[in-house]
């Protein structure tokens, strides 16, 4: 007697029995496209490649040395703040003072080149003491139990209130002694991209090769869990406050670099909301356990293209809030998803 059924004998094809063929895996195309998907920074690349070629097409200065330099300047600072806006957004927390912090470093540096200190470490002390404000940020979130999102706006107008009271409110230019070495730090068309784009490589490795890297994103994944490990939550909370502000103290000195002037207005509230803005297009998740530089660097790409081909085609900078809105909103429903994908299984690349 067969040990096979006789709707096996009859249906080998379907049922994959001795005498049929073997099964098909998926093609070369789907397994590429699968693997494609995958990666967290794969629709927010995509979306960049669209835009680009469409404003190639469709807008011939476009294309042009100009306008990429203008993009790169556009991108720069808001990638080197958003730095520190992921590795708070991975752990579960946010830091409303970082634009303040933009604006009140190049007094800092001002003031200590004025006492005598040469320029470069200047800016170091400067970066570095303002690091402090990330430090009472952290501190006071994680000991106290106030919520960042409380603590980091309270700090952020007293930053911004000693910044216009020792500034009286006006704009000051740039110390003589200090143009020279202002050449690396911003003012040539190139130089603060290159800063923004080795940042987000050296934050990407620290990310995603490192055991800080790892405990950031513990913290933010699993906050009882990571306690339960051993991990010492506060003080990665703590330091990473303090990296966001030390990002934002360097992005606000390269800027004044750049324009050649250091201005009262600069930074604040806008500048963060442009910086999240590109964290959460690039695939930064708000409620933390998950976030990628490289994404990032592609969603601040993304937003400069579209600013500088709306400038182009003479498109109102109204408009342009506009679509950055709906831009947060398309990215943030097509991460969720790819994400839900990505968790079922359904993005593998192959079929079991």
């Amino acid at each position: 007697m067969s040990d096979v059924s006789d709707t096996a004998e009859r249906n080998p094809d379907t049922l994959g029995g001795a005498n049929g063929p073997a099964a098909r895996g998926p093609s070369p195309l789907n397994t590429a496209a699968a693997l494609f998907l995958k990666q967290r920074e794969a629709s927010i690349l995509l979306i960049a490649v669209i835009l680009f070629i469409y404003f190639a097409v469709t807008t011939p200065a476009f294309f042009s040395h100009g306008s990429f330099v203008n993009i790169a300047q556009y991108m720069a600072p808001y990638t080197i703040i958003g730095i520190g806006l992921v590795l708070l957004m991975v752990c579960g927390e946010i830091d409303l003072s970082v634009g303040f912090v933009w604006l009140l470093a190049p007094y800092a540096m001002h003031f200590f080149i004025d006492s005598g200190v040469p320029t470069f470490l200047a800016i170091v002390i400067s970066v570095l003491l303002l690091s402090i404000v990330g430090f009472v940020n952290g501190f006071v979130t994680t000991v106290f139990g106030v919520p960042s999102l409380i603590t980091t706006l309270a700090t952020g107008y007293i930053v911004y209130g000693y910044a216009l009271t020792v500034s009286s409110a006006q704009q000051i230019n740039l110390p003589e002694q200090s143009l020279g070495l202002g050449h690396w730090f911003g003012s040539e068309a190139w130089s603060e991209i290159i800063w923004a784009t080795a940042l987000v490589l050296i934050f990407h490795v620290l990310l995603t090769r490192t055991r800080w890297g790892l405990y950031t994103v513990s913290v933010g994944g699993n906050l009882l869990g990571a306690r339960e490990a051993g991990i010492n939550v506060n003080w990665i909370k703590i330091g990473n406050f303090m990296m966001a502000s030390s990002l934002a103290a360097l992005a606000g000195i390269l800027e004044a670099f750049k324009n050649n002037i250091i201005d009262p207005s600069a930074g604040n509230l806008a500048v963060l909301l442009v910086a999240l803005a590109g964290a959460v297009i690039g695939g930064t998740a708000m409620q933390g356990g998950s976030g990628t530089m490289l994404g990032l660097w592609l969603g601040m790409l993304v937003l400069g293209v579209l600013q500088d081909g709306f400038n182009l085609r003479g498109i109102s900078s109204n408009k342009y809030q506009i679509i950055l809105g709906a831009a947060i909103l398309v990215a943030m429903i097509a991460n969720t998803y790819l994400t839900r994908l990505r968790s079922a299984g359904r993005l593998g690349g192959a079929r079991k």
